[in-house]
């Protein structure tokens, strides 16, 4: 390998810690300390510290190492990962299969309402769980720990419009910093009680889990909390590739988290009394203020990554057709991916500082943290495995055991989990049916207007061959955005109608997104002549792209259309919806019409120039 290939892959390395690993990394702050306090604790005795240890250390080297590290960065969208991009990924893996692929679209569109549960409770505990070290430093500073949380949470979604690029280039060298601390900290006191170190044989794991089975099952949603970041670290993969993922973690996150974890075991095993903030007790009195200040800045990014992946997330579900057209702002010039949307960032705004309001601390939000990544963690092996099942012979033989190990263990932690429905773990799953309801409502209802419009339009071919050729022309071009090219769009309909002609050069536009990230240039355009001055233009997109149509259409020259702007109008329709005898329930219908409302018009959201759109309004019964 190249001197210039390393340094590439470690500089990819460094700041992948901060996006990549900014949720898992500041676990450490309250998933230790969960086994031990709340409804269900256990006694803290030495034979509890060692089997809680174990139980994570072997959690976190099937769920996180192998599982996600090692074998989910295999399974990626042309180099993009995430739940929706799997599910695309399996989606083409069916191969026909009708019913096979409705449920795994389905599934892949629960695990993505699922995400957005987590996407909310992740930046208020992480946020709290670090502010709370100031009650250690002094009980004075205990009153202020909610205004403050909330002070700094407001500020991080305020700063969202400006874009996050120039704090972007610090979140690699502090995350590093928060995982040097975490490391030294850990050795230091691993150093005092080096006998912690016999946690790392699974024996004790298993020697509580015979013993004491009811303990154990409990026990097991304190130490999923080690683990919730492993979806957010196969989300993220594909700003980075799968190679400087796969070094940071072996080579700082995990020795870092495992070591800082054993260290807090450690300490509680020399004082009992620790374990009331075992992770700020490990720091010396001089440097409490200092880690407390640097905790608040791993929290912010690790915040910082989620909010940025439910941007994602949401644009992703726009593109495959989940969700209705969102204003969408792009925050930097050089990098496509840095994107802001309004709705999103104050939904999340409001949600998580009434989050802070209502659990009031850290161990509180506990309760309510881990059914939603549990849940979703289920869906990405079961999609994972329909994948396998479509591999050749060997690689699926290999491939299978494996996954059918890891979807075992993650129900147990989903069942474990659920056992805090009662105190908080129903509001993720309450936010995630509803979102399911907006997104499964969206899809059918634009897949009912679809339908609609195809028994109502005139077939292309049919106005092609007959209407056209006698209706007068006039100087120009008009671009028709329509759904689907196969019918005439109902703004030409509307058009003709009314002024009874067509402009000499008449262009049938529809976007076309795939379901891989992202589409070279050469394969953007596809033309097809349909008539004289008469053509069909699909204009491909990945999911992951802006669909920027003006700058799309500079293409069309070199397929022998020339385009004048002062001469060229785009017509679109809008629907308007109203309740009817369609195949949608009355109250559906109108949250339908609801969302239909809040959509972005198509010409800011494929980025038409204004003065060049008109735009007709058409009434759709469902």
């Amino acid at each position: 390998m190249s001197q210039q290939h390393k340094a590439g892959t470690g500089a990819l390395a460094l700041a992948a810690l901060g996006v990549v690993y900014g949720d898992i990394g500041t676990s450490p702050l309250y998933a230790f300390k969960e086994a031990f306090s709340g409804t269900h604790a256990l006694a803290v005795t030495e034979f509890n510290v060692l089997a809680t240890l174990s139980s994570m250390f072997w959690a976190m080297m099937l769920i996180i190492s192998c599982k996600y590290v090692w074998i989910m960065l295999k399974f990626d969208n042309d180099g993009e990962g995430g739940v929706l991009a799997l599910t695309a990924l399996a989606n083409r893996s069916a191969k026909g299969e009708g019913r096979l692929k409705l449920m795994i679209v389905t599934a892949g569109i629960f695990a993505a309402a699922l995400f957005y549960g987590d996407a909310l409770i992740t930046p208020a505990i992480s946020v709290l769980s670090a502010v709370e070290g100031l009650s250690v430093a002094t009980p004075a500073f205990e009153k202020f720990i909610i205004p403050i949380t909330v002070g700094i949470l407001a500020g991080l979604f305020f700063i969202q419009r400006h874009g996050t690029g120039s704090m972007g280039k610090l979140f690699g060298p502090i995350t590093l910093l928060w995982f040097t601390a975490l490391a030294v900290l850990g050795a230091l006191s691993i150093a005092q009680t080096p006998s912690v170190l016999n946690a790392i044989n699974p024996v004790y794991a298993i020697d509580f889990a015979l013993t004491h089975p009811a303990a154990m099952f409990l026990l097991l949603s304190a130490v999923f909390l080690a683990l919730t970041g492993g979806e957010a670290l196969y989300a993220d993969m594909g700003h980075f590739g799968a190679r400087p993922v796969r070094l940071a973690w072996y080579g700082l996150v995990c020795p870092a988290l495992l070591i800082n974890y054993f260290g807090q075991g450690a300490l509680v095993l020399r004082s009992a009394e620790a374990i009331q903030n075992p992770f700020y007790l490990l720091s010396p009195d001089w440097f409490l203020l200092p880690l407390v200040a640097l905790a608040t800045a791993a929290t912010v990014i690790a915040s910082q990554a989620t909010i940025s992946g439910a941007y994602s997330m949401t644009l992703q579900a726009m593109r495959m057709g989940y969700l209705p057209r969102l204003f969408i702002q792009h925050t930097s010039d050089s990098q496509r991916g840095q994107i802001y949307i309004p709705a999103v960032n104050w939904m999340m705004m409001v949600g998580v500082i009434v989050l802070v309001f209502q659990f009031g601390s850290s161990s509180a939000l506990a309760s309510a943290y881990g059914i939603a990544v549990s849940g979703t963690m289920i869906i990405t092996t079961l999609l994972t495995i329909s994948i396998a099942l479509m591999m050749p012979g060997r690689a699926r033989i290999l491939m299978l055991p494996a996954l059918l190990i890891f979807v075992l263990l993650e129900l147990m932690f989903f069942s474990s989990n659920l056992t805090k429905v009662a105190s908080g773990g129903w509001m993720p799953l309450v936010l995630g049916l509803f979102l399911f309801l907006l997104l499964s409502t969206w899809k059918r209802g634009s897949t009912l207007i679809a339908e609609q419009r195809r028994k109502l339009d005139i077939p292309m071919s049919m106005f092609i061959t007959g209407t056209q050729p006698e209706v007068p022309r006039v100087p120009g071009t008009a671009i028709y955005l329509t759904a689907d090219p196969t019918f005439v769009p109902s703004a030409l309909f509307h058009n003709l109608k009314h002024f009874k002609v067509l402009h000499e050069q008449t262009l049938f536009l529809h976007v076309v997104t795939e379901d891989v990230p992202y589409i070279e240039l050469k394969h953007r355009l596809k033309v097809t002549q349909l008539a004289a001055g008469m053509y069909d233009i699909a204009v491909h997109f990945g999911f992951r792209q802006e669909a920027d149509i003006p700058s799309a259409l500079e293409g069309l020259p070199a397929h022998g259309i020339e385009l004048e702007p002062m001469n060229t109008t785009f017509f679109i329709a809008r629907s308007n919806v109203v309740d009817g005898p369609g195949g949608m329930s009355a109250w559906r219908c109108a949250l339908f019409s609801w969302m239909t409302r809040q959509s972005e018009g198509a010409a800011s959201f494929f980025n038409l120039p204004a003065n060049q759109v008109v735009e007709l309004g058409t009434k759709v019964m469902l």
